[in-house]
C-alpha cells in the first residue's frame, strides 16, 4: 500500500500505471471486450473506414482493427509478461546462489553468463528463431534463453550488497539456515530493485517480439498481434497509413508508461531518492510534516 500512495504522488507513474493495468485487463477479457472475432472475414467490407460498427475501420480481409488490436494484447504482452516471469524466476535463482554463497558457485554460474551475454542479444534470438522456427512459443523460448544471464548478473549485484550485511551475520550466527537468510533477510531488500529492472526489460522485450512479428519472424497470420499487424498493413502504408497507425500507437504508448512506471518505481522504492527529494523540499521551504528539526539540518 504504501509503494502503491508513492507512486500516486507522481502523476506520470500513476498515469503510466493506469495505463499498463487497463491494457492487462483488456487482454484478459478480450473476448467479452472485443466488438468482433479477430480473423472474422469479410470481403464486403475491406479497407473501409470507421463507422460505428467498426470504431478503427477495417483491414484488407475486412476484419475489424480495434479486435484484432484487442485480441493483439495476448501474445504482445500477456505471453511476454510470462516470458519475463520464467527468466527472472530462472535468472533470481541463479544470481541469488551465486551472490550469497560466491567461490566456485559464483565463478561457474558467472562465466556461463559472460559467454552467454557476449553474443548481441537481438541477432542471437533471430538465430534461435530462425533454427527452432517462427512463432510465439520459439520466440519466448529463445527470450528465457538469452535473458536468464542478464537477470542472473543483475540478481547476484542486488544480492551481494546484502549478503555482507551485520543482520546476515547475525542470522548465521543464530543457526538460521541459508534458505531461511535468503527468503526472510535478503529477498525482501533485494526484490524492490528486482522488480524495477524487471519492469524496465518489460518495455524491451515487447519492443523485440512485435519486431519479430512485423518482420515475419513472429506470430504468423492468421493470428491478431500488433507487429503482425504492421507487417500486414506495411503494402499500403501510403495509401491507407492509419492500417499501420492503430498498433504503432498501441506499442508506442505502452512502451513509454512501461519505461516511465520503471522510472517511478525506482523513484518509489530508492531511499536515496526519496531522502534527496525531501532535502529538495526542506530547501525551498516546504519541509515535509514527517520530518523533525535535526533531520532538515
Amino acid at each position: 500500500m504504501k509503494l502503491l500512495q508513492r507512486l500516486m504522488k507522481d502523476k506520470l507513474a500513476a498515469a503510466s500505471l493506469c495505463v499498463v493495468a487497463a491494457t492487462l485487463l483488456i487482454g484478459l477479457c478480450a473476448p467479452l471486450i472485443a466488438p468482433h472475432p479477430p480473423n472474422e472475414v469479410n470481403m464486403e467490407l475491406r479497407f473501409s473506414g470507421a463507422s460505428w460498427g467498426y470504431w478503427l475501420g477495417n483491414d484488407h480481409l475486412g476484419r475489424c482493427i480495434l479486435s484484432r488490436l484487442i485480441y493483439g494484447i495476448r501474445p504482445s504482452v500477456l505471453w511476454v509478461l510470462a516470458a519475463l516471469g520464467a527468466t527472472a524466476i530462472i535468472g533470481a535463482f541463479l544470481g541469488f546462489a551465486a551472490g550469497y554463497f560466491r567461490g566456485k558457485t559464483d565463478a561457474v554460474i558467472m562465466r556461463i553468463c559472460d559467454v552467454m551475454l557476449s553474443f548481441p542479444g537481438y541477432v542471437m534470438t533471430l538465430a534461435i528463431v530462425g533454427i527452432m522456427g517462427a512463432g510465439l512459443t520459439n520466440i519466448l523460448i529463445a527470450f528465457v534463453m538469452m535473458k536468464w544471464a542478464w537477470f542472473a548478473r543483475v540478481f547476484r549485484t542486488a544480492v551481494m550488497q546484502y549478503a555482507d550485511a551485520d543482520y546476515v551475520k547475525f542470522a548465521r550466527v543464530l543457526g538460521i539456515g541459508h534458505i531461511g537468510i535468503m527468503t526472510r533477510h535478503i529477498a525482501p531488500i533485494a526484490l524492490p530493485e528486482i522488480a524495477v529492472i524487471s519492469s524496465g526489460a518489460l518495455g524491451s522485450m515487447i519492443l523485440q517480439i512485435s519486431g519479430l512479428s512485423f518482420l515475419g519472424l513472429g506470430i504468423q497470420a492468421p493470428h491478431a498481434e500488433w507487429g503482425m499487424m504492421m507487417n500486414e498493413a506495411r503494402a499500403v502504408m501510403f495509401t491507407r497509413p492509419e492500417l499501420m497507425l492503430a498498433p504503432g500507437l498501441a506499442i508506442i504508448v505502452l512502451v513509454s508508461a512501461v519505461n516511465f512506471l520503471s522510472d517511478g518505481l525506482q523513484k518509489a522504492l530508492d531511499p536515496k531518492l526519496m531522502l534527496s527529494e525531501k532535502r529538495a523540499k526542506a530547501g525551498a521551504g516546504v519541509i515535509p510534516p514527517r520530518l523533525s528539526g535535526k533531520e532538515v539540518a
